[in-house]
């Protein structure tokens, strides 16, 4: 059963007490003055705007509860996907440290193959000059 049925159920309930003792307060209103019919009126009144209130209040707290519940739930969902976008992250930076160490190497490796043509074209230049 859900908060708002139960919310509405709880009200019919009250009401249906109420008017049980309006019966009662009717009968022995109508016994005295017209001045304490009022006051049993007015008494009444106000009674069953307090139950409304409370009843309403009550919901209200309910409501919070079960809201509060799903936020730590939506709390606890956000922290699970940080952690594993966090170990991504981790991942990424490792990746991006051992991409560099091997840009250094090829840059190493250039360099090397760079200064081996330089000396090929001198080997080059010595053999046609030894051919002649």
């Amino acid at each position: 059963m859900d908060l708002k049925s139960k919310n509405n159920e709880c009200r019919q309930l009250v009401r249906a007490r109420l008017d049980i003792d309006h019966g009662s307060i009717t009968e022995m209103a109508s016994a005295s003055s017209s001045s304490a019919k009022n006051l049993f009126s007015d008494s009444k009144r106000r009674l069953a705007e307090r139950v409304a209130v409370n009843v309403n209040n009550a919901s209200s707290v309910a409501r919070q509860i079960v809201r509060g519940s799903k936020s730590n739930e939506i709390l606890m969902q956000a922290a699970k996907n940080f952690a594993y976008h966090e170990s991504t992250v981790d991942n990424s930076i490792q990746n991006l440290k051992k991409m560099e160490i091997i840009f250094q190497h090829l840059n190493y490796q250039y360099e090397a193959i760079e200064q081996a043509a330089e000396k090929l074209e001198y080997v080059e230049e010595q053999v046609k000059a030894m051919e002649r």
